[in-house]
């Protein structure tokens, strides 16, 4: 199910689900979406600090009571998380998804970090979200909030999310987009809201993991069978992963064997200009024109 598109007037609520914010970027992120016609709320959290765990934007029960409180608020269309870091799976037990059903859909949008919420709000809510940039980076340049704002408000404009890319393997695949933080989905294993890509277009990307790290992370969704019936693979940026060359080898000699379409460096991720990803709706990956788009607009 896919939530509203949004118009100008909305409300956005932005939480803080993992780590401190920093101010200055927040700030500055919030008078360009008030720019988009939007009522900008933020919650306790997003100028918090955990007492002990520095790491941390607030405890698990007071980030989760911001998300919650966010997303039953009426006036709220939109839930924005500020930035990733650590600590979105450690608040997911604390979150009253009965209320947050009840509330009905809402757009969430976030990265990184975030994949943790957007996996559980696919499994408890049965919703699309958004796998986009966050207000509270220094990544949040001009260009990447253009196509989130074209992907609330004109989504219809903002279905192709990568071309002209080089490809690994050869071929055409469709199906919905899944994935998001590599290390993350990994992380999910074993949990309620472990969900695997059968059938789907997995999207994949990650920062600062050497090249043996992101080889144990993917052994580990292969063996658990999270690639099980996987459609086609995007790969996104690998920004601190050490030498891209050697990052590549390894995408090939780890996920080349599943003989599914595959493109390398869409441009998503912990990069510059990132698109904005819509987890959960149909897309086609064309991997012999190098083309990752959407078959339908992210939002109703």
């Amino acid at each position: 199910m896919k939530p509203a598109r949004v118009t100008a007037g909305g409300t956005m609520a932005i939480v803080a689900p993992a780590g401190p914010v920093p101010p200055d970027l927040l700030d500055s992120a919030i008078g360009v979406l008030e720019g988009w016609g939007l009522t900008v709320r933020t919650g306790p959290c997003v100028r918090g600090r955990h007492p002990g765990f520095g790491y941390l934007s607030g405890t698990d029960e007071d980030r989760a009571a911001e998300f919650t409180a966010a997303w039953t608020d009426p006036a709220v269309s939109v839930v924005f998380a500020a930035r990733g870091g650590y600590g979105s799976m450690r608040m997911l037990d604390h979150v009253d998804w009965t209320a947050l059903a009840a509330a009905g859909p809402k757009v969430l949008a976030g990265s990184s970090d975030i994949t943790a919420l957007h996996e559980a709000v696919g499994v408890h809510l049965g919703l699309s979200t958004l796998f986009s940039p966050m207000p509270a980076s220094a990544l949040f340049d001009q260009t990447a909030a253009e196509h989130l704002r074209a992907t609330l408000f004109e989504p219809e404009r903002a279905t192709v999310l990568a071309k002209s890319v080089e490809s690994l393997r050869p071929g055409v695949a469709r199906g919905r987009l899944v994935g998001g933080n590599l290390s993350l989905l990994t992380a999910s294993i074993g949990t309620p809201e472990h969900r695997g890509a059968e059938g789907a277009i997995a999207v994949l990307e990650d920062i600062t993991e050497d090249v043996y790290r992101l080889d144990r992370l993917l052994t580990q969704l292969l063996r658990s069978g999270w690639f099980d019936g996987v459609a086609g693979i995007a790969l996104g940026s690998w920004h601190g992963c050490g030498d891209l060359g050697r990052v590549r080898a390894l995408m090939l000699d780890r996920l080349g064997p599943l003989g599914v379409p595959m493109l390398w460096e869409c441009g998503f991720g912990h990069v510059p200009r990132s698109p904005t990803l819509a987890l959960g709706v149909p897309g086609e990956l064309d991997a012999d024109a190098g083309a990752l788009t959407l078959l339908e607009p992210a939002l109703a």
